[in-house]
This record gives structure tokens, sequence and C-alpha cells, in this order.
């Protein structure tokens, strides 16, 4: 960011206008010249160096460009048609009219005047609250993005080795239940690294081994076992998930022991 400097010089008191050709400032021995300047009686010169931001611009200009839209959709002067097409706040069909006697039933109705086909012959325009329109608008956009948020999966990776001994795979596997069980995606993962493509063919064994053990419970969405970087997508099998009934809570000793001493 530029340094900003003020010099100020103050001319002492005159009794007619001067022209000085320069002015020269005590304190940072500034030589500051005005060709042609009158100065008059105890005038207050401020001299400013240096650039300033453009704050105010720069907001200016998203404020317009965030209104584009709304100004565009109320702009009924950027319709050449003598004639629109009109719908009224009811959702009924009016029909053809002039544009002055559309703004007219607008301006009676204290509604908006809103543009929906400009370039239909005639356009077609609407008597509605346009804040509210955007404000339901946007509501319904929020509410569709939480149901898409809802929806989306997550992708856990589950990598194993073709020589995997069986405490491993049982843990791999208990931990591929539980994250289909939640909606999460599962990508089980066998590397062969150098000479191990040597055991391609145990690789293989072990994928399959590892989908059957899964079941039902998940849905094979896209599986690669051709290359040294095997890999099986497993989807939750949402019929399966929903029919499992809900994990009952284990009452605690201390629980136990409460019920025992009331009774």
């Amino acid at each position: 960011m530029a340094a900003r400097v003020t010099t100020s010089c103050i001319a002492p008191p005159f009794i007619q206008p001067i022209s000085p050709s320069f002015l020269q400032s005590k304190f940072y021995s500034l030589r500051l010249q005005f060709p042609k300047l009158s100065v008059a009686c105890s005038d207050r010169i401020t001299c400013r160096y240096g650039g300033g931001s453009n704050s105010r611009l720069e907001d200016s200009k998203r404020s317009q460009e965030s209104s584009s839209d709304y100004d565009q959709a109320l702009d009924v002067s950027s319709i050449r048609s003598n004639t629109v097409r009109l719908i009224d706040d009811q959702q009924n069909m009016v029909g053809i009219v002039s544009k002055s006697a559309a703004i007219q039933m607008a301006e009676d109705a204290e509604l908006d005047l809103v543009i929906l086909s400009p370039d239909a012959d005639p356009p077609v325009v609407k008597l509605m609250d346009y804040n509210k329109y955007r404000y339901e608008q946007q509501k319904k956009k929020r509410e569709q993005q939480k149901k898409s948020a809802a929806l989306r999966m997550d992708q856990k990776e589950l990598k194993m080795g073709y020589n995997i001994d069986v405490h491993d795979y049982s843990v791999r596997l208990r931990a591929a239940q539980k994250f289909l069980k939640d909606g999460d995606k599962v990508k089980v993962i066998v590397n062969l690294k150098g000479r191990e493509n040597e055991f391609r063919n145990n690789a293989i064994e072990l994928m399959n081994r590892f989908r059957n053990d899964i079941g039902e419970l998940g849905i094979e969405e896209s599986k690669n076992l051709r290359d040294r970087n095997m890999f099986m997508v497993l989807i939750p099998n949402k019929v399966v998930v929903q029919k499992e009934p809900p994990k009952k809570k284990k009452k605690s000793k201390s629980t136990e022991t409460e019920v025992a001493a009331s009774v």
C-alpha cells in the first residue's frame, strides 16, 4: 500500500490576493510549485501525496453486480414493446395489455411488475411481491442444499496386503461393515509392489473373499483387478441397512442397582 503524506501550508493574511510561483514547506523542506495560483486571506492549503485504495469503488461494483439480476427483472423501461402479456398475483392470465396499463395496475395493487420472459412476443410480465418471491426462492435453495448434503456419501479407504493375516483382515472387515451401515462408501485397495505382482492371483482371491464376507450389506459400484493397484468400491445397500433394527442401549450397573433399590 502506498504511503500517504499530508503537508499543510498556512499562508499569512494579505490585504490583496497574490499569485506566488512556489511555496516552501518549513517542516519537510518540500518545494511546492503552484503556477497561476491565487491565495486569499488566511487560506489553508493541504497537499496529499501517495495513492489511496479504491475500496469504495470496489464495494459499489460488487453491490451492482449482486443486484444486476434484481434490476433486470424490474427494469420495465428495457421493454421496447408497447404491449405486454400480463399475469396477476393470483396466477391468472389477464392477457395482452399496454405497458402503461400494466405499470398502473402494479402501482394500484402496490406490487412489483416483474419481467418473466423479455424475449417473448409480447414480453410476459407478472404482478408480485418480488422481495418475498426472492426470499422464498433462496429458502428453497437452502433446503435443497441441505438435502443434497444429507444424501452425499463420504468415501472411506481400507488398504490390505495380498498376504494379510487373519486378525488384520477381520479388523478391516468390521470397519467396512461399520462404514456401510453409517451410509458411507468403502474403497478397498490392494497394492502390489515389485515382485509382489507374481502373487496377483492371491490378491484377486482376497478381494473376492472380502466381497463375499460383506454380503448384502454392500453393493459393488466399481472395481479394477488388472493393474498393480487393485481396488473395489462398495456402496451401502439401503434396503438391508434400513431393515436392521437399532441397537438397544445396555443398562449400566449403576442403573440396575438403582432400579433394584427402588423395588
